[in-house]
């Protein structure tokens, strides 16, 4: 393929002719940061628990005696996903009924809370795991506003790099949040105050951001939903940075209404609090076929980047660090962890500005999934040897390294498809609804998962854990090539054509993604194919 066709030139291009307002827009940019804010409590949970288990004061507090055994700490980690997953089914009550700015007011609220009864517990089992079910009841939420929010107030144009900061607030969160723990261990005397930090420390940021949020722009595809069509306009005009008549605007604003009547006259009213509204929001997602396949490939999304073992790695990262052969003691090992944290951070930023966008989606994805499942069976494979006594010091260092590579690849590949990729795809009536579902789905499909590790590690010898998660990141591979389209650059309401026809050809779809002026072509590879036949286009929509 010559490059002037490729994803790249494309993203190149489309930058080059965006006005740059558009881009460079102080209103977007703040706006953005504060909505991306909404992924600091997922991975300062994931970042400062998976290391406290090892502070001295909170073994001392909870009658913990080793935190490489995850059995100990199993329930610890794993019950806020309870709390997440049943916070993120009920967010969609309230996501379209007091707006996405309320919305994320409300769930970091309801976090800091949690935080708090965590640190109030002095010992107490019991009233800690009520803390980490009440935290989780914030953190699921906050996962379906923050990303649901950054889809719909970017511009096409860096849609991917916009909703991707996300996903990079949430590695920058685990690395501060690895490092803070790493920090109380070594500069605090074992007490309760040396675990208690950790929880209470990014409280103030976070209510900080609550505050800043009364200074940003509310989302103006929500507003169109609300009816309150004048403040969208003028929403969406202060995001992009044009005047009102500007054909980019005009535009923009003709698609959104056209989508949202076109969904009104077909499924009724959606509002999520009334049961009309809720009839109408079923029928639409599971009744029409292109939104049920939405479903269906949001779901198996979220459940394969879980399978990968990414997740399971950074939660039980003492312990795996420990079947690596990481020697030097808690120390060394919390020090790798925070690095690890800095690691999965830097990946991030470089996926968002080098990956998803530029080279697009399903390229993303195969890299990354290829890194992943090579680390996996290198790591595997140490496993059992170092086992056995047949490995070396060099052996040994490279399965630390293939460690860090596991989390780059995930932060390139499986990490996008899920936040990026499932946050797009939805018609606007539904999106909240489909976030909230899948959401749902993946929180407690990630604490089933999370919570099954230790059981997994010890029925396959350690090892063979790995060779699942190996087969898995193939699984994806083919689910990837086949079933995922390339959304990068197509406008949210222009995203249908990409889920008509079959699934198994539907990466065919978007191989020729094209922007013209304010139109946007979608052409499949067997137009190409009729057209080499003297045939009329099988797929040729203009949108």
């Amino acid at each position: 393929m010559a490059f002037k066709d490729s994803t790249l030139a494309k993203y190149i291009h489309n930058i080059k002719t965006s006005p740059r307002p558009l881009i460079a827009n102080s209103r977007l940019l703040t706006t953005s940061a504060t909505f991306a804010m909404a992924g600091i409590p997922l991975c300062w949970d994931q970042g400062s628990v998976a290391t406290i288990p090892s502070l001295p004061g909170f073994q001392q507090a909870f009658g913990i005696t080793s935190a490489t055994n995850p059995d100990q700490v199993s329930n610890f980690v794993s019950l806020v996903y309870i709390g997440a997953g049943v916070g993120a089914a009920l967010s969609f009550f309230v996501n379209d009924r007091v707006g996405r700015l309320w919305a994320l007011r409300l769930y970091l609220l309801t976090w800091i809370l949690g935080q708090m009864i965590a640190v109030g517990s002095q010992g107490n089992l019991a009233t800690m795991y009520a803390g980490r079910i009440i935290a989780g009841f914030g953190i699921g939420p906050l996962t379906v506003i923050g990303p649901v929010a950054l889809v719909e107030i970017a511009p096409a144009e860096i849609r991917g790099l916009i909703t991707s900061w996300f996903s990079v607030i949430l590695l920058l969160s685990l690395t501060v949040a690895a490092f803070t723990v790493y920090a109380c261990f070594t500069q605090m005397t074992a007490s309760t105050l040396q675990w208690q930090v950790p929880f209470f420390a990014p409280c103030a940021f976070v209510a900080l951001v609550i505050v800043a949020s009364f200074f940003v722009v509310e989302s103006p595809r929500w507003l169109f939903l609300a009816g309150r069509d004048e403040e969208a306009t003028e929403a969406l005009v202060s995001l992009r940075g044009l005047p009102l008549d500007h054909p980019r605007v005009q535009s923009e604003l003709t698609n959104i209404r056209e989508s949202i009547a076109k969904e009104r006259e077909t499924f009724g009213s959606a509002s999520t609090y009334s049961l009309k509204g809720l009839r109408a929001v079923m029928k639409e997602t599971f009744l029409v076929k292109k939104n049920l396949r939405r479903t269906q490939q949001a779901m198996l999304s979220y459940a394969l980047a879980q399978l990968s073992g990414a997740n399971s790695i950074t939660t039980y990262l003492i312990p795996v660090l420990n079947l690596v052969g990481v020697k030097g003691g808690t120390n060394y090992s919390l020090l790798v962890a925070a690095l690890y944290g800095m690691g999965k951070f830097w990946y991030t930023v470089i996926a968002s500005f080098f990956f998803v966008d530029a080279i697009g989606r399903r390229n993303s994805l195969f890299f990354g999934i290829t890194v992943q499942m090579l680390s996996d069976i290198y790591i595997g494979v140490f496993i059992k040897f170092n086992q056995e006594g047949h490995t070396n010091s060099a052996a040994g260092q490279a399965a630390l390294a293939a460690i860090f590579l596991h989390g780059f690849g995930y932060a390139v590949g499986l990490l996008v498809l899920p936040y990026v990729f499932v946050s797009e795809l939805w018609p606007n009536q539904i999106r909240s609804f489909g976030a909230a579902l899948t959401q749902c789905f993946h929180w407690l499909f990630f604490f089933g998962v999370n919570k099954g590790v230790p059981s997994l590690l010890t029925k396959t010898n350690n090892w063979g854990a790995f060779l699942f998660f190996a087969g898995w990141c193939f699984v994806a591979l083919i689910y990837a090539f086949l079933v995922v389209p390339e959304t990068a650059g197509v406008d949210l309401e222009k995203l249908d054509a990409l889920f008509e026809g079959p699934w198994w050809n539907q990466y065919k779809r978007s191989k020729n993604t094209t922007r013209s002026g304010d139109e946007l072509v979608i052409e499949s590879v067997e137009s190409n194919s009729d057209r080499s036949h003297g045939t009329e286009p099988g797929l040729n929509k203009r949108l």
